[in-house]
C-alpha cells in the first residue's frame, strides 16, 4: 500500500495503517534526532513529539505522498526546539558532581535557599549602624588587621573592639531573627 493510502486510512482511525506508517518512518525520525547529537532519551522525546504532531495534523495533510518530507521537517524542528530548551535547563546529573567552596554539593534547591539566606543577611547587615557595619565588614573582609588598625579605621578605642564586636553581632542576630531567619541559623 502506498504512503498516501496509509495516511488516508490512518486519518479515518485505521490502527493497522497507523502502525504501518510508524514502522516505515520511525527510522527516519530517529536518525534525524540522532544526527542532531541528541542522546537516546532526548531522541525518544523528539520522536514522540513528531508522531504526536503527525496524529494532530494527519487529517489536514495536503500532500500525503510527501509524508517523509513532512516528518523530516517536523523532526528537525523538534530537535532544534529541544536543543534551544536544553540551553535553559541544567540536568540534575550535572549538579551532582559540583561541590562548592564549603565542600557541599550545589543542588539547585540548596543554591536557591543559600541565595535567600544571603539576601536576608545583607538586608540585616545594611540595617546596622555605620560603626557596626564598618567594624564587622573589616573583621570579615580584612581579618589580618590588628586591633590597633581596626580601632583607627573605625574610630574606637582598641580596648572596646571586642565588646563592640559582640554588641554588633548581637544586633545583627536580632535583625536576622526579625527578618525570619531561624534563631539557630542566625
Amino acid at each position: 500500500m502506498d504512503t498516501a493510502e496509509l495516511v488516508r486510512r490512518a486519518g479515518t482511525g485505521d490502527q493497522t495503517a497507523w502502525r504501518d506508517l510508524v514502522d516505515r518512518h520511525a527510522g527516519l525520525v530517529w536518525r534525524i534526532a540522532r544526527a542532531h547529537r541528541l542522546d537516546d532519551a532526548d531522541a525518544a522525546d523528539v520522536s514522540q513529539s513528531t508522531w504526536i504532531a503527525l496524529a494532530e495534523h494527519l487529517p489536514t495533510l495536503r500532500s500525503p505522498e510527501r509524508l517523509s518530507a513532512w516528518l523530516a521537517t517536523t523532526a528537525r524542528r523538534e530537535c532544534l526546539r529541544m536543543i534551544a530548551d536544553r540551553g535553559r535547563e541544567v540536568r540534575a546529573s550535572e549538579w551532582s558532581d559540583v561541590v562548592d567552596h564549603e565542600g557541599e554539593h550545589r543542588w539547585p534547591e540548596t543554591a536557591t535557599l543559600r541565595g535567600e539566606r544571603d539576601d536576608t543577611l545583607w538586608r540585616a547587615f545594611a540595617a546596622l549602624p555605620d560603626r557596626c557595619r564598618s567594624l564587622l565588614g573589616l573583621l570579615a573582609f580584612a581579618p589580618d588587621l590588628s586591633y590597633a588598625q581596626l580601632g583607627r579605621a573605625v574610630g574606637i578605642a582598641v580596648g572596646s573592639i571586642g565588646q563592640t564586636r559582640g554588641r554588633c553581632l548581637d544586633a545583627l542576630r536580632r535583625k536576622l531573627i526579625a527578618l525570619g531567619l531561624p534563631g539557630e541559623v542566625a
